[in-house]
């Protein structure tokens, strides 16, 4: 059964009317930097001392760290406190995903090598101030499909719903700008990787740059891609927007087989996604991405979850293809999990509309508002896709990058992952001033998607 932290009214699922929603109260607010931290997650560790008090999280570089987005691992050499596998699961299936049961149930090989807890996961002063401040202004209008009264923190860090809840995950920061060379793969059931993205990926908040405090967009990606062969030249440019009540998605593609600049509005929702050769859905980005319309948001409540978490050694350390990608799932020698709190919030289609997922169950982490997890169930409620995060602070400019993600179909056994750092590339490189404006048009594409 989940820990609720709240009062049971205040977890029910809210009707939406379409007026502004009432921002918590000042006694509420009160607790946050006290007994709660400054974006609303439980200051104390629990009683066994298996997750311990938040103090900052982690914003010290190792010894050796050259600033270059390859990252040492500052909790190397740590061994594992044990391990979860189907012949001990149901010892611990209450700190597990249904989607990590149904892995451990269908793969022998599938294990979870839990680890020491460090509650690593920081945020700027600027963030974290205007976080407690934006508790007492920030409210939903339009159904949930936007907000009032807040920039550059989150807006509810002390959710009263689930679209609230979910809003928090959508705005998760990043610092203000985000780019690497990266690679994405489909693994199939027989255990051969297949790259579908190399590319050079910017990304920019808008949201969270305290010169933009009007900023009607949230967030823009665009991906330049140097490989596969048969992709090398292709571009796109996503932007989301703050109010999905009055504006969509954005979407532009470069082709270089037609030599132009196309709008491709069908980037989002469950389309087919083309950075993983379609074995995902446009809005598994992340977990979960864009506009929440066609759910109805629940939030469930608050429980303690083995999650991955300090991911250094599989994102920066290993050799993708050779080592980490296996037949089935992930090597479990090189995947770090943590005991660490979550959200568990409950999204289920709405009438008359339409998306390849019934149900969507999202576990988010409550030191940076990272989805950790997420079970995807299809149209007959039968357990579906997969998906896990795989959290790792970046110590040096603070902030979790949790854009390195998985999806596992339990249909096909294959999976896609996201955002694998290239070795002798690029490395994951945050910054605090925007690109030039000319960075998020559509004539942008054209320009670098040549071949």
């Amino acid at each position: 059964m989940l820990k609720l932290k709240y009062s049971f009214a205040a977890l029910l699922v809210l009707t939406f009317s379409g007026v502004a929603l009432a921002a918590v109260s000042q006694e509420e607010a009160a607790q946050l930097g006290k007994n709660l931290t400054m974006i609303g997650a439980e200051k104390a560790g629990n009683k066994e001392g298996t997750i311990p008090e938040y103090t900052g999280g982690n914003t010290k570089s190792p010894a050796g760290y050259k600033n270059d987005g390859w990252r040492p691992d500052p909790y190397a050499g740590e061994k594992p406190l044990f391990s979860i596998t189907a012949k001990n699961m149901a010892q611990y299936a209450n700190k597990l995903s249904e989607g990590a049961k149904a892995m451990l149930k269908k793969y022998p090989s599938f294990r979870i090598d839990v680890y020491k807890t460090y509650r690593s996961a920081a945020h700027p002063k600027y963030v974290q101030e205007n976080t407690k401040r934006h508790a007492l202004t920030a409210k939903l209008t339009d159904n949930g499909l936007a907000f009032t009264g807040a920039h550059a923190g989150y807006p509810f860090p002390i959710p009263k719903s689930g679209i609230e809840a979910i809003w928090n995950h959508i705005l998760h920061y990043e610092d203000v700008t985000y780019q690497e060379r990266y690679r994405s793969y489909t693994v199939d059931a027989g255990g051969r990787p297949t790259m579908q993205t190399d590319g050079n990926v910017k990304q920019e908040f808008f949201y969270y740059d305290p010169k933009t405090p009007n900023a009607k967009d949230f967030y823009a990606l665009k991906v330049n891609y140097v490989g596969p062969s048969r992709r090398v030249g292709e571009s796109f440019l996503i932007i989301d927007p703050l109010d999905y009540a009055r504006n969509a998605r954005q979407g532009w593609q470069y082709l270089p087989g037609q030599r132009r600049v196309k709008l491709a509005p069908d980037l989002s929702f469950d389309t087919p996604c083309s950075i993983y050769g379609g074995q995902t859905t446009w809005d598994d980005l992340f977990l979960f991405s864009g506009s929440p319309e066609r759910y109805n948001w629940k939030l469930v409540g608050k429980k303690e979850m083995y999650i991955p978490y300090n991911d250094y050694k599989m994102l920066y350390q290993s050799n993708h293809e050779k080592d980490v990608l296996k037949a089935k799932h992930l090597n479990p020698d090189l995947v770090r999990w943590e005991l660490h709190r979550v959200w568990v919030v409950e999204a289920t289609l709405k009438p008359g509309k339409r998306h390849l997922y019934s149900k969507r169950v999202f576990y988010l982490d409550e030191d940076s508002w990272r989805a950790a997890a997420a079970d995807q169930y299809d149209g007959r409620g039968q357990l579906y896709r997969v998906g896990f995060t795989y959290i790792t602070p970046s110590y040096d400019s603070p902030c979790a990058f949790g854009d390195s993600f998985l999806v596992h179909d339990l249909l096909t056994d294959s999976y896609a992952i996201n955002a694998l750092p290239v070795t002798g590339k690029q490395g994951i490189i945050h910054g605090k001033t925007a690109f030039p404006r000319r960075e998020w048009t559509s004539d942008s594409l054209a320009g670098q998607g040549i071949r």
